[in-house]
């Protein structure tokens, strides 16, 4: 099984996404952010599941519609390692740079 490595960026994305959904209200936060963590559990056991993006990196795409995340990842074949570095709303544009 792959070691999965959240790096810092991760959770600033987590606490950016929270506050978007305290502000519009949603249902059930604790519910959807728990669905985040147990898709990027899959990594553990699934380390290629993701799309290629671009060399090196790879995107799990979490959820659906209003409920839907990606995760941008790489994965390090020699030390079997996960390394989660962002994470962002399907419907963002695109990833946020700190």
């Amino acid at each position: 099984m792959s070691r999965v490595v959240l790096e810092r960026a991760v959770f600033n994305d987590i606490d950016r996404i929270t506050r978007h959904l305290i502000a519009h209200e949603a249902n059930d936060l604790p519910g959807r952010i728990g669905e985040i963590f147990d898709a990027l559990d899959i990594l553990a056991q699934h380390p290629l599941i993701g799309w290629l993006a671009a060399t090196p990196w790879r995107e799990l795409v979490i959820g659906r519609d209003a409920r839907g995340y990606v995760a941008r990842y790489r994965y390090d074949r020699v030390d079997d390692s996960v390394y989660v570095v962002a994470l962002r709303a399907q419907r963002e544009a695109g990833f946020h740079e700190d």
